[in-house]
């Protein structure tokens, strides 16, 4: 069965598509954008991104292939090349770090739901609430100026628009404004550092391995990719969040009555609409997956939005189910590779729904999202009445 992940099926019944390969073609192979597996299976995906001896994220890491513009660690590096740039910012992504964020990510948030609540009117959701949580609370991990936080996001959306449309020289063109300013920020904290206990960009630059600094323009890497990961996963996740309960009155005021469900059900959110369509692997040595050889150079796509409903692992997949015993889905991948930011995306995942149940006495759908096509999974439109 052959597997485009930008088809029209593929972009519009993902889930659809994705149960049907599950079932009938879990190891999938396409001629497609020069030719790549693709993986539909919980425990398959999970074994793969386990092993990154045989299964290496330095070649090609989504499928297809983004307009290349630059190496960026860690996400491009493979162990150990990628591990120091892991050490150096670990420390700043610490469950303990998140919670010192927390108090002005929730004032933030009430300061943008007390103007939202007041209008007449339908709010985009996406844009006006979703997106506008981790772009505040990124401008303080990063201890950048609000206007500057504010470049940083006008970028990030012209890249994510590029993205969408598969526009690879508009790719091209944003990916390298955002190397501009990643080089920017480096050099101003080069000139003068901040702590690096709390500040990424200082902790880069005053980071050793073997006793000799991080390249310059990898260190300029690691900022650029951090820009845009630190944003966009936490932005779809919460409108997959927003749109699902405003379908779900009873479980609006299920969690509005009992806020510490609230943890629990960002797990169950994050297993059913995960914030990405997946990433890829390339083997570096023949494998066989699932009855099927996979050659040594060929690209995988691993998609994690098809293993976190599996069938074989979770009961009822395409049901939010509340008492779902929690930690078992992908969402954040996992491996040397899972994403550094768990935390603090939990964090603003969780502030996020919190405070929106707490200002509204319910809220529903004003019109049809408009989802976000590829890499990402997850609504870019969302208007919502709020009452």
């Amino acid at each position: 069965m052959e597997f485009d992940p930008l088809s029209e099926r593929a972009l519009d019944d993902p889930h659809g598509l994705y149960t049907e390969l599950r079932q009938g073609c879990p190891v999938a192979h396409s001629e497609r954008w020069n030719g790549f597996w693709a993986l539909f299976r919980y425990e398959d995906i999970r074994e793969v991104l386990r092993d990154s001896r045989t299964f290496v994220t330095s070649v090609q890491n989504v499928v297809p292939k983004v307009a290349f513009t630059g190496r960026r660690p860690p996400l491009h590096l493979d162990p150990p090349e990628h591990t120091p740039y892991r050490r150096a910012l670990n420390p700043l992504l610490t469950r303990a770090r998140a919670a010192v964020l927390e108090p002005g990510t929730r004032e933030h948030a009430r300061s943008l739901l007390a103007g939202l609540t007041g209008r007449a009117g339908p709010a985009d959701l996406s844009a006006e609430y979703a997106a506008r949580i981790p772009i505040y609370t990124f401008a303080r991990f990063l201890n950048v100026s609000d206007a500057d936080m504010e470049a940083i996001k006008d970028a990030w959306l012209r890249y994510n628009r590029a993205l969408q449309d598969a526009d690879d020289e508009q790719v091209k063109a944003q990916s390298l404004v955002l190397y501009a300013i990643a080089r920017d920020l480096v050099d101003a904290r080069r000139r003068d550092p901040a702590d690096p206990a709390v500040d990424p960009v200082t902790a880069l630059l005053a980071a050793r391995h073997k006793g000799e600094p991080l390249p310059a323009e990898m260190i300029v890497g690691t900022v650029r990719q951090v820009m845009v990961t630190g944003m966009v996963a936490p932005t779809v996740t919460l409108g997959s969040m927003v749109a699902h309960l405003a379908g779900d009155p009873e479980l609006q005021d299920r969690l509005r009555a009992a806020s510490d469900l609230v943890p629990r059900a960002v797990e169950e959110f994050l297993r059913l609409y995960s914030p990405y369509r997946g990433f890829a692997r390339t083997a570096v040595r023949d494998v066989e997956i699932g009855g099927r050889e996979i050659r040594a150079g060929e690209p995988i796509a691993l998609v994690f939005t098809s293993a976190n409903r599996d069938e074989s692992v979770f009961t009822d997949p395409a049901r939010f189910d509340l008492d779902r015993p929690p930690g078992r889905h992908l969402a954040f991948g996992q491996g040397p590779h899972m994403c550094a930011g768990v935390e603090l995306a939990r964090m603003e995942l969780r502030v996020g729904l919190t405070e929106l149940l707490a200002a509204t006495r319910g809220f529903e759908l004003a019109g049809t999202p408009e989802m976000t096509r590829w890499p990402e999974y997850g609504p870019v439109g969302l208007p919502v009445n709020l009452h």
